[in-house]
């Protein structure tokens, strides 16, 4: 018992440091988008508050529960099995997983509430009552047929979602019968349960008109036959286009930066010093992407993204409420474009770095960042930080998931 306490306690501390206890829980959730204007339509990504693991819900398909729930001194939620879309035996589970999957989620819970101070957005969540119950299905399936580990839906009481858990990935991850393991993990998805229950009304971005007709983007093809100057000179007209490399919030507007491998952040000496700096940053990663050799060998995909018109934002953003150190954003299928001289149709991405979140450790990036904040990155770190994400996150994005999960976590 005093182990488990003593691990307990070290996971207690590695999420103080995660989240930092002098970190003020945000009341407000912030957009960041894509805005174009087509024919006096304006197109907009706002932010979207989804990691690789998750998929939208507008509703809860509502779950099919067994027994009263397992009860957790001092949460208003209880912890229930879900019969889900797959049963116990075809999902590789036997009783015992059953048993262990709903004890472990619940010691989670309960050591979690213990130390709420060290998880802000569970602690929000608890004061905002927005999660109605935690259902640990056999395996969590969302409505497009895909597995998820997690998975928050909502409910039709308003401000009130769902948080569905996977057993066989509790038990494929190692964290069965672990819940000082599981706790850092399942702390992250509270950013999700705050999210989607959020009702309040939603901001609109504002529209920025860019020439999409003149626009020179390239098919891949040509782009692989293009030299290194071509490509440079390619990603220069882009830039004076619709690239975009600040987000339209000028949400680094005031804030403090980094200096190249430093965590400590400096206060800015003017309002628009900071996002003048990171622009900067940023386009110099972007020439260094479609320039330097390594990235077509390595990230091949993210030299054609940023010249084939797939991406539309490349920018630096800060957003306490979202733990992601990168994010990808991708409007949808119905809301696509029609750009350059070819009348090609795309639908536009944004790159968003979250200038002082940490890699976390699977991130694909994770080695590159050192440790450091975003915002701390060298140029070639940077570099190398953006085009991993490109290539791994772009065409992986559920696009129907984007726009949905983004219209929840738009600026009040």
């Amino acid at each position: 018992m005093s182990a488990h306490k003593e691990t307990m306690n070290r996971v207690s501390g590695e999420s103080r440091r995660r989240h930092g206890l002098d970190e003020k829980v945000c009341l407000r959730l912030w957009a960041i988008g894509i805005g174009v204007t087509v024919s006096g339509l304006a197109l907009v990504v706002p932010v979207q508050a989804n990691h690789r693991e998750h998929a939208p819900h507008t509703d809860s398909r509502g779950h099919e529960v067994t027994g009263e729930g397992q009860a957790i001194p001092g949460a208003s939620f209880r912890v229930f099995w879900g019969k889900g879309k797959a049963t116990l035996e075809a999902s590789g589970l036997t009783a015992d997983d059953q048993a262990a999957a709903l004890q472990t989620v619940a010691d989670a819970f309960a050591f979690m509430l213990q130390h709420r101070t060290d998880y802000p957005r569970f602690a929000e969540s608890l004061t905002k009552s927005a999660l109605q119950q935690v259902v640990i299905e056999p395996i969590v399936v969302n409505d497009e047929g895909k597995t998820f580990p997690f998975l928050v839906t909502r409910t039709k009481e308003p401000g009130r979602v769902i948080l569905l858990i996977s057993a066989a990935s509790l038990k494929e991850k190692g964290y069965l019968r672990h819940p000082d393991s599981l706790v850092p993990v399942l702390a992250r998805e509270f950013q999700w349960v705050v999210s989607k229950a959020d009702t309040a009304p939603k901001a609109k971005m504002l529209a920025v008109e860019r020439n999409l007709k003149r626009a020179p983007i390239r098919t891949d093809r040509e782009i692989q036959q293009l030299s290194a100057q071509e490509r440079t000179q390619l990603l220069q007209a882009l830039f004076e286009t619709y690239l975009k490399t600040v987000d339209d919030l000028n949400s680094l507007d005031g804030q403090p930066y980094f200096e190249v491998g430093a965590k400590t952040p400096i206060p800015p000496t003017q309002q628009d010093s900071t996002t003048k700096l990171y622009e900067i940053r940023v386009r110099e990663a972007l020439q260094h992407i479609v320039r330097e050799s390594y990235f077509q060998e390595h990230t091949p995909k993210a030299v054609t993204h940023l010249l084939n018109g797939r991406v539309w934002t490349v920018a630096f953003v800060r957003i306490d409420q979202r733990d992601w150190a990168t994010r990808t954003r991708v409007l949808p299928e119905e809301q696509a474009v029609v750009v350059g001289m070819r009348n090609q149709r795309l639908q536009p991405a944004a790159v968003l770095v979250n200038v002082h979140r940490l890699a976390a450790p699977d991130d694909p990036f994770y080695p590159d960042a050192q440790g450091l904040p975003m915002g701390a990155l060298s140029t070639d770190q940077l570099a190398r930080v953006i085009a991993r994400e490109i290539q791994y996150n772009i065409q992986e994005k559920s696009q129907s998931g984007h726009t949905a999960q983004d219209a929840l976590s738009a600026p009040k």
